[in-house]
């Protein structure tokens, strides 16, 4: 492909709050037209309060683009789905600035409903409201087994079991709704990335379990829970908690991991470490700029393990939107 087909990145991302008083609206933003009681949502706020109503999301995506900005040469803009910069003001932002073309990089390493093609039609939405001359958006393919993804998160896994002795590996991700998972391949993808990490690291063992559930809870998600998992745990028992699901300390991390999670095994006398997700490290940096060389000027597509390099355009029956579950 020609270097000049593209000319801007597009990081996309699902935004969070930066102060009390935005949490409420920006919960709305994310429940709109879902089936979630109001009593949960205000739950769920009282994990951002906790925070003083600010997530770390925006802020890792500043940095993200900073250190992203140094290693390409094409301008990189910023918008989110549910929050202030919102994907439709950067589009006309870019219009202005004279965007055609711009590849996409959304912040999540793995192909679901919610992961993958909602923000394609977050972005389509967002251009047909804008109209005529609205850059084209095309997004780079899921990452979940490239290289250098992998070694990260084994960097990450690292620095976390120095900090114990004979610790078991638990990978997290964000659960999802059997529907959604049946329709994807969001769990065949999370299992070959903590397979590809443990075989790196050289662990004996290691499992894959699931965290944040909201939704009706008569409405199946994907399971164990971390905290039914720590729970099963003897005291006296070590964790290294990889959340391999996450590429930025989101708030189900810093609340749902770091508080929850860990106040679980101080109740229970489990030792516990938190790798850090993979943010900006210098070789996840590096990867995204391979996936956007890629498709600029024909970078090798690499991966490794079982399964060859995800598809750049997704098919029209890729990641359908989940059934929503009957009264």
């Amino acid at each position: 492909m020609a270097t000049d087909s593209y000319d801007a990145v597009l990081v996309l991302s699902f935004g969070g709050p930066e102060k009390h008083e935005d949490v409420l609206p920006f919960l709305e933003n994310v429940l709109r037209g879902k089936n979630v009681p109001r009593e949960r949502m205000l739950e769920v706020a009282e994990h951002y309060y906790h925070f003083d109503g600010r997530s770390p999301i925006n802020q890792q995506n500043r940095e993200l683009i900073a250190a992203l900005q140094s290693e390409i040469g094409l301008p990189v803009y910023w918008g989110n789905r549910n929050w202030d910069p919102f994907l439709t003001d950067t589009l006309r932002q870019m219009q202005a600035a004279g965007v055609r073309r711009a590849l996409a990089y959304v912040t999540s390493s793995f192909s679901s409903y919610s992961g993958c093609r909602q923000y394609l039609e977050d972005v389509e939405r967002a251009r047909a409201e804008i109209g005529a001359g609205a850059p084209e958006v095309d997004k780079l393919r899921s990452f979940y087994n490239h290289p250098l993804f992998i070694e990260t998160m084994a960097d990450r896994a690292s620095e976390a079991l120095v900090q114990l002795s004979k610790a078991e590996v638990v990978f997290t991700a964000h659960s999802v709704p059997l529907s959604m998972a049946d329709s994807s391949d969001y769990v065949k993808q999370l299992h070959e990335a903590c397979r590809l990490v443990s075989e790196r690291l050289d662990l004996a063992g290691w499992r894959l379990v699931y965290q944040s559930r909201s939704g009706p809870p008569t409405q199946p998600w994907l399971e164990p829970d971390i905290g039914e998992v720590l729970r099963e745990m003897e005291a006296g028992a070590e964790v290294a908690i990889v959340p391999i699901g996450f590429v930025s300390d989101h708030m189900e991390v810093l609340y749902d991991l770091d508080t929850e999670a860990r106040q679980i095994c101080e109740e229970r006398g489990i030792r516990m470490a938190r790798a850090a997700t993979a943010g900006t490290h210098p070789k996840f940096i590096s990867m995204i700029a391979e996936l956007i060389r890629e498709r600029l000027d024909g970078c090798p597509r690499r991966a490794i393990g079982n399964f060859s390099p995800n598809h750049d355009v997704c098919p029209e029956n890729c990641c359908p939107a989940p059934r929503r579950p009957t009264r």
